[in-house]
């Protein structure tokens, strides 16, 4: 297969997939709880949404942490997973609004989530922009 043509169709798979994470995280930003089958989540179905989104999470923090030993590098990489949080934090932002405020520890999720995070990655582009720099 050449690769202009393989190329296409990797594109379209990837658009066409891509339609399943953005339609339910719309839906659940959106829709909260009553996005669930039937508008009445069930405890496995909010149990099983749980644990997926606490294994992004996991994720995104991991891939921050594996920037750390060389932290002036990938700013691409910091900027895409700060920006990935920030979204995070305006949906929960919008659920405060919509739905009322949360306990104590959601609230510290979004102070993390709409200030920490995106004062770190102004901090590791500034780090990133100096270590091109001679030293001085």
């Amino acid at each position: 297969m050449r690769y202009a043509t393989e190329r296409r169709l990797l594109q379209g798979a990837v658009a066409i997939a891509g339609l399943v994470p953005v339609s339910a995280g719309a839906a659940g930003v959106l829709l909260g709880v009553a996005m669930m089958p039937g508008a009445a989540a069930t405890a496995h179905d909010l149990d099983s949404h749980l644990r997926y989104l606490s294994g992004l999470l996991l994720g995104i923090g991991l891939v921050f942490w594996s920037r750390v030993p060389a932290i002036e590098k990938g700013p691409g990489l910091f900027r895409v997973l700060a920006a990935i949080v920030v979204v995070g934090g305006l949906a929960r932002l919008l659920g405060v609004l919509l739905a009322g405020p949360p306990s104590l520890p959601m609230q510290l999720a979004l102070v993390m989530e709409l200030v920490v995070t995106p004062l770190l990655a102004v901090w590791q582009a500034r780090v990133a922009g100096r270590a091109v720099l001679p030293a001085r």
